[in-house]
């Protein structure tokens, strides 16, 4: 596996600004609640090798996700690249993030690479029979997916942007938010109540204003009992006056208030 590196330069489609973003919000919120933490696998930018007589022979998407392996290789070390004949297990879902010099390839749109390599359409639909396969135009704010049905690509229609993975339990839509100070729309995974999975930042920061809300909220009860204290008080004092009072009224008219007892 460590000679198979994922770095090679000059190939077209390297990442631009947007793609690690993106890629990386993909890897924090792919959360699949029918698997175990520490059986699903996620990956931005690594080589998958697919062809054990041919170790030439890989693709590289801009995000892919795995269940049902170990998070770790071997339960161990963490990947220099995703070799499909040690892993024994294809990835679920992948999501290639459009540019216009790969645009053709990730659509199918050519036969194949001008090397004679199988396009990635080919390799995830045909060699690696990828269930899921999600394409997203951040120029046009757009993505669409196709599903593996009798070995060939469906496109399948999206409510509201959204897309419900069953087998995860787990959903892919479109979100506008700020993502590392970027105010956009971003492809992320939601739950089954429809919230957004939350990165650890997020989580973090959540935290953070629950915290200060119940700081501020202990504050304003203290607040409250300080007052109903105060009042309390008061109340005491008034009451002490009018008794005060009373008794003045008494003895300045010399009537004597237990001469009826």
């Amino acid at each position: 596996m460590y000679d198979l590196p994922s770095e090679e330069v000059g190939e077209p489609g390297l990442p631009d600004q947007f793609h690690p973003l993106q890629a990386e919000l993909l890897r924090l919120t792919f959360q699949p609640r029918t698997y175990p933490p520490e059986r699903v696998f996620s990956a931005m930018d690594l080589n998958i090798y697919y062809d054990e007589n041919n170790t030439r022979r890989y693709k590289r998407p801009d995000w892919f996700g795995v269940v049902g392996v170990s998070q770790l290789y071997e339960e161990q070390d963490l990947r220099l690249s995703y070799v499909i004949w040690q892993e024994g297990v294809n990835p679920f879902i992948v999501v290639e993030l459009l540019s216009p010099s790969t645009q053709a390839q990730d659509l199918g749109q050519v036969a194949s690479d001008p090397d004679g390599k199988p396009t990635k359409w080919e390799v995830y639909e045909q060699i690696l029979q990828i269930p899921y396969y999600v394409v997203y135009d951040r120029e046009q704010n757009h993505f669409r997916v196709f599903h593996l049905e009798s070995g060939r690509y469906q496109e399948l229609e999206l409510n509201d942007n959204r897309l419900w993975l069953a087998e995860l339990g787990l959903g892919l839509g479109l979100w506008q938010g700020m993502n590392e100070n970027v105010d956009r729309l971003w492809l992320r995974f939601y739950d089954a109540s429809l919230n957004w999975i939350l990165t650890p930042t997020e989580q973090e920061r959540q935290r953070a204003d629950f915290e200060q809300q119940r700081a501020d909220f202990e504050e304003q009860r203290a607040d409250f009992e300080e007052q109903r204290a105060s009042l309390e008080q008061q109340e005491k004092e008034r009451a002490q006056q009018r008794i005060e009072h009373l008794e003045r009224l008494l003895r300045e008219n010399n009537i004597n208030p237990d001469a009826n007892l």
